[in-house]
């Protein structure tokens, strides 16, 4: 599996993923940091030709977080995939995190196991309910520095 930068030409894939609408992913790759978890069958160290920048296939990418930091605190604004890519995705927000001395937030929705996993393994504590998302109650977990 290989994790990196996500580009404004994954917004179908990442839409397709999150059942998302593609202006809302492309908006999400521009305003926040955005990582996506691919097949491992591509060498990431392959010279990178133009076809790279035309559009990742849905089929090829296994998950992708969005964050972003304030204050003291980054905070995962999406995360979906596969658990694996779950759970390799989001050491990207906490090695960021443990970089700059700051604390690790995400909400989980309570049906997504997936994420609740992969938060758990990680060392994340739940610290209470969290808001609703779309009706959904949701539980925060944190990872404190």
């Amino acid at each position: 599996m290989n994790v990196r930068d996500a580009l404004e030409a994954d917004a179908d894939a990442l839409a397709a993923i999150a059942d998302s609408p593609t202006d809302v992913m492309r908006n999400l790759v521009h305003d926040r940091t955005v990582r996506v978890a691919e097949d491992g069958s591509h060498d990431p160290n392959a010279d990178v030709s133009s076809s790279q920048y035309d559009g990742s296939d849905p089929e090829d990418l296994l998950g992708f977080i969005s964050f972003d930091a304030r204050e003291d605190t980054v905070h995962v604004t999406q995360l979906d995939g596969t658990p694996e890519a779950c759970e390799r995705l989001l050491a990207e927000p906490v090695r960021f995190a443990e970089r700059e001395s700051m604390d690790v937030e995400v909400l989980v929705t309570h049906d997504n196991d997936a994420i609740e996993n992969a938060v758990e393994s990680l060392g994340f504590e739940r610290h209470g309910r969290g808001p609703r998302f779309e009706g959904s109650p949701t539980v925060r977990f944190r990872l404190e520095s």
